[in-house]
Formats: structure tokens, C-alpha cells, sequence
């Protein structure tokens, strides 16, 4: 029996992958391609398919049964928030439109545990100090909402045909579990600012006038490495006939500020920058925490990592 990882020649489908294969378990890959690199999942048997095109359910559908796969996870999908308000209805196509081709190819060959890759996103702004399950959701951009309307799906499928689901909601991911697999897409805060060091051009700080300790914003970072150890989990945990919950915050619980994470890359890379504050970008909460104890009380699931390693590994990958 096999694992079928979408997105697996990403950056957290490529940790994913290799931490089950780690494990002794079959991997499958399904990549477009679009972000992936091929040379991530190099030795897996891997698949180039697009999961919105009308084709990938008969595609998906065979592999599966051929593979004898018998839990997917799914990490395949466009993720810029703001090319998600550019763009609304391409989120929507991709990453709904793939979401319901999976789908219907699972429910077809029959295979019935799903780990969900959902988001943060899902909750919006909301104004806790720590973010539990039970927050209400309030995505306030196109991707937020794809994110839970992924989950609706996956539970309109567990009323249907039984489907056994997990919702795992990613705090903010970084760091490198291996050198060979770092986050190269530059679109998080600690990526865009390693760029900017190596560049030697001002990072930006949007906003310094948040109401906390020192002015900038506060996000929960979690090592990817970590995070790809929830999915591990998450699949062991489908198993139990008794689950109590399906959606899960991945996150550490403890917050970072901007500054903070600027100071750690200085000191991490020795290289002392400057950088630039300049005004808050729309929506930006000023804080943003997981409460992550309903994953560690089901799964005995708890990052491992902190600031410090998350930096350091990251900063190792890439320069």
C-alpha cells in the first residue's frame, strides 16, 4: 500500500515525501510541475499532472488503483494571497476545481483517508492572543476561502461516502529539513529576507505601530520539518475509529515579531543590514498565534524546532 502526495515536488511535498519514504513507505507523486522541482522527488515514482484539468480524474484514478494507494495527501495548490485577489477565479479553479477532481478519482478507486493541506487563512483577523479550532472562520481573501471551502469539501465527502479526513491548518512554514530542499519561491517574510541580505538591498518592514511589544507583527513560525512530521501523524490517526476532531492548527504557540526574526538573520547570517519600515499593508492582523494543543492531545504531535533552528536551517539551504 501506498502514499499519494499532490504537490510533491514542492517545498513542503518534497519534505512530505521524503520523511515517509524515510519511513519505509511508498510514495507516489502527482506535481504539475508549474512550482515543483522535479529533482526534489528524484527516485520517487512521480506523475506530471495538472489536478484541474477535466483528464486528472481518469488519470488519478488509475494511478491510484495501479499503486494500490491507500492515503492521499493533498498540498497541491496556488497559495500567493495577493495573486489570489488579482486572480480570484484562477485560485478558484485550480485549487477547488483540482480539490473536487481528487476527488471523485478517490471516491472511484475506492480509497478513503485524506490529509488536508488548509491554512490559517482559514480564520481571517481574528482578535485572540492564541487561535484555536474553535475560532470562528472568516477567511478575508479568494485563498482563505478556497482553503475552507477545501475542508467543506472534504466533509460533504465524509457524509457521502465515508471519506476519513484531516484539516491540517499551517501556521507560518519555513526552514529547511534538508539542504537540497529549500523554500526557493520567495514569497514568505524570512525567504524574502535571506533575498534581500544576499542582494544586499533594505528588506521592508510593513508597519512598526502595532499594538505590540515592539511595534511590528507577531506570526507563528513552524519548521517545515515539523510540519511534514504532522502529516506522518495525521495518516496514523485515520486510522483510530474514534476521532473526535478533523481540523488542526500546526503552529508552536509562540509568536515572533518581525524584529525578532530580523534580528535572528542578522545574527544567523552575520551580517548586519539595514531595513526599511515603511506603512501597514491592508489586512495584516497584528498578531496572529496558534493554539496548537487539540493536535498535540490527538496525535501527541509538538514541533520540535524554534526560531533559532528554523533561521539557521533556512539560512544553510540557501546561501
Amino acid at each position: 500500500m501506498s502514499v499519494l502526495v499532490t504537490g510533491g515536488a514542492g517545498y513542503i511535498g518534497s519534505h512530505v515525501a521524503r520523511l515517509l519514504t524515510a519511513a519505509g513507505t511508498e510514495v507516489i507523486v502527482v506535481d504539475d510541475l508549474s512550482t515543483g522541482i522535479e529533482s526534489r522527488v528524484s527516485g520517487l515514482t512521480s506523475y506530471t499532472i495538472d489536478l484541474a484539468e477535466a483528464s486528472a480524474v481518469a488519470a488519478l484514478d488509475q494511478l491510484m488503483k495501479k499503486h494500490k494507494v491507500a492515503s492521499v495527501i493533498h498540498l497541491a495548490a496556488l497559495k500567493q494571497v495577493g495573486a489570489s485577489v488579482e486572480n480570484p477565479e484562477e485560485y478558484f479553479n485550480k485549487n477547488l476545481g483540482g480539490q473536487a477532481n481528487l476527488l471523485l478519482a478517490m471516491r472511484s478507486a475506492g480509497v478513503k483517508k485524506l490529509v488536508f493541506s488548509s491554512s490559517a487563512a482559514a480564520y481571517g483577523m481574528p482578535n485572540v492572543d492564541l487561535v484555536s479550532e474553535y475560532e470562528t472562520e472568516s477567511p478575508i481573501n479568494p485563498y482563505g476561502q478556497t482553503k475552507l471551502i477545501g475542508e467543506w469539501m472534504a466533509a460533504n465527502a465524509e457524509t457521502s461516502w465515508g471519506l476519513r479526513h484531516v484539516n491540517l491548518r499551517y501556521f507560518n512554514v519555513a526552514g529547511a529539513g534538508w539542504d537540497d530542499l529549500a523554500d526557493t519561491q520567495v514569497l514568505n517574510l524570512i525567504p524574502i529576507y535571506f533575498e534581500a541580505v544576499l542582494k544586499e538591498t533594505k528588506p521592508q518592514v510593513y508597519g512598526a505601530d502595532y499594538n505590540t511589544p515592539d511595534g511590528s507583527c507577531i506570526r507563528d513560525y513552524v519548521h517545515v520539518l515539523d510540519l511534514a512530521q504532522a502529516h506522518i501523524q495525521a495518516i496514523d490517526y485515520l486510522e483510530k475509529d474514534n476521532r473526535e476532531f478533523n481540523t488542526f492548527n500546526v503552529g508552536t504557540g509562540t509568536g515572533s515579531s518581525v524584529f525578532e526574526v530580523i534580528h535572528q538573520i542578522q545574527k544567523t547570517s552575520g551580517i548586519d543590514f539595514d531595513y526599511e519600515v515603511v506603512a501597514r499593508r491592508a489586512g495584516d492582523p497584528a498578531r496572529l498565534v496558534a493554539d496548537a494543543s487539540r493536535i498535540e492531545r490527538a496525535m501527541g504531535w509538538k514541533a520540535n524546532n524554534t526560531l533559532v533552528e528554523i533561521i539557521e536551517s533556512a539560512w544553510k539551504a540557501l546561501s
